[in-house]
């Protein structure tokens, strides 16, 4: 993380129309932001809710390459899909919480006014969050995927459980036999992988996550490796369908042979981080931790 010295002045506005309160959101910060003289443009769907009143670019990649700041309205899934198509450009992003629980979406929405007065003075730092990627071999198909959170490899619709071979730096590390098996970012360690029993990670801590789901073998733990080894996840199990899945929205399907080659990406997108948060703070504040009185 660094201390920005640069000015915010062409401000980008994304929202989830799915968030029952994100039109009230957007239209609100189009409100204050009025007093800071700042050009204001928003991606089409946003414009929706309102009237006109702001330029609206092509797309979200239009609209990240005109603005210094993105201000994402919704959950923790908007700004995954955000960050994916914005990732490699200098843009910044902040999430305004439209959501429920959210760890990327740091700013509750009662907060919009403290927050921008904040981005005004320039009192907050940049979080370069690392992105991964994921080329898949399936049969004569070749794909690749990128995520900021995890990508995840499960069984699909079948009761059945897969088997998954399982290599780190071309060195073998086991056979999986459960349910699934999730590679997650530092970002990421506390989406699915914290729910399937993996541990909580600083965001800016250099690993890489693998938490296998309802693995068959006691003795089977989550791994944490480094952040640039590659990970080689071989379907070894005949006769039924597995699918693949990038931060829960890009979803494949995977057959027998078909293997998922995951390392760090090239790419990385920028977080917007304000004065006086941190990620710790946030797990307090999440998670309900207080700790003991002395």
């Amino acid at each position: 993380m660094k201390k920005v010295v640069q000015s915010i002045r062409r401000i980008g506005l994304v929202a989830n129309s799915d968030r029952p309160n994100a039109a009230r959101l957007v239209r609100r910060v189009v409100g204050l932001l009025d007093a800071y003289h700042l050009i204001v443009r928003c991606d089409p769907p946003t414009a929706e809710f309102l009237d006109g009143t702001v330029a609206v670019a092509e797309s979200i990649a239009h609209l990240a390459r005109e603005s210094d700041l993105l201000l994402v309205f919704g959950g923790d899934g908007t700004m995954l899909r955000v960050a994916r198509e914005v990732a490699g450009l200098p843009v910044l992003v902040l999430g305004i919480n439209a959501g429920n629980l959210g760890f990327l979406t740091s700013v509750p929405s009662d907060r919009l006014s403290e927050a921008l007065k904040k981005i005004s003075q320039g009192a907050f730092t940049i979080d370069e969050r690392a992105l991964i990627e994921a080329h898949l071999e399936c049969g004569a198909n070749r794909s690749t995927q990128s995520a900021l959170n995890d990508f995840v490899i499960g069984r699909g619709l079948t009761s059945r459980l897969i088997e998954l071979e399982v290599s780190v730096n071309d060195e073998l590390l086991t056979r999986y036999r459960c349910d699934g098996l999730i590679a997650s970012s530092p970002t990421g360690s506390t989406a699915y992988s914290l729910a399937a029993g993996g541990a909580i990670v600083s965001p800016d801590a250099e690993v890489l996550i693998l938490t296998p789901i309802c693995p068959h073998t006691l003795s089977i733990r989550p791994l944490v490796v480094n952040l640039n080894a590659v990970l080689k996840v071989k379907l070894v199990s005949s006769r039924l369908i597995a699918t693949f899945a990038a931060d829960g929205q890009q979803q494949l399907d995977l057959s027998q042979g078909d293997v998922v080659t995951i390392r760090r990406s090239a790419r990385s997108v920028r977080l917007l981080r304000l004065e006086g948060t941190n990620f710790f703070g946030t797990l307090r504040e999440k998670f309900g931790w207080s700790g003991s009185n002395v």
